[in-house]
């Protein structure tokens, strides 16, 4: 009897937990990254167009944080720290990220992690992700792609994974070959 009271304890706690991190109106993870969908996008101070406009962003596939909803408007977080409400219909789930170093110089990209230096990108360039394994993202960059190490851009979390195929771990075995062959 006590081990039925104990798994029913667990089971409550453990959808309590998660259900704090989902958002009221979609169901979907808080916070959460997606991407602005136009170059015309207002932040607003409130949840409404009553609000007056606290910011216009005008670059389409800024990444932006969402950390909490209301209704049909989103309360977001931007890489310089700047909150306010957007409505959803300004946003997409498409994933985007900004090239954001903890220093002043370009970022490297990679041919794959850790593997041959590819290219180069400035601060602040906006990248589409593809895919993030924990530490990379496999990103395109206008007509370019490669591999960029997380801790060069906002956009993602530290130990966030998406759009990994069920075939990575073999990638990542062949990869470890290549450093360990030295190529």
């Amino acid at each position: 009897m006590n081990i039925k009271i104990l798994f029913s304890i667990l089971l409550l706690y453990s959808y309590v937990s998660k259900a704090d991190t989902l958002g009221i109106e979609t169901g979907l993870n808080i916070p959460r990254f997606v991407s602005l969908k136009s170059n015309d996008s207002n932040l607003r101070i409130g949840p409404s167009k009553d609000y007056p406009i606290k910011l216009k962003y005008i670059i389409a596939n800024t990444p932006i944080e969402i950390i909490d909803e209301y209704n049909n408007w989103r309360k977001i977080n931007d890489f310089e720290g700047n909150q306010g409400w957007m409505h959803k219909s300004l946003l997409s789930g498409k994933r985007y990220a900004l090239v954001n170093p903890p220093y002043d110089e370009d970022v490297q990209i990679y041919h794959r992690p850790k593997g041959k230096i590819k290219g180069k990108i400035g601060k602040y360039n906006i990248i589409k992700i593809k895919t993030c394994t924990k530490n990379w993202c496999s990103i395109k960059y206008e007509n370019s792609s490669g591999w960029i190490n997380k801790i060069n851009i906002w956009g993602t979390y530290p130990e966030e994974e998406f759009n990994i195929p069920f075939y990575q771990s073999l990638i990542n075995q062949y990869w470890t070959v290549l450093i360990w062959l030295g190529r």
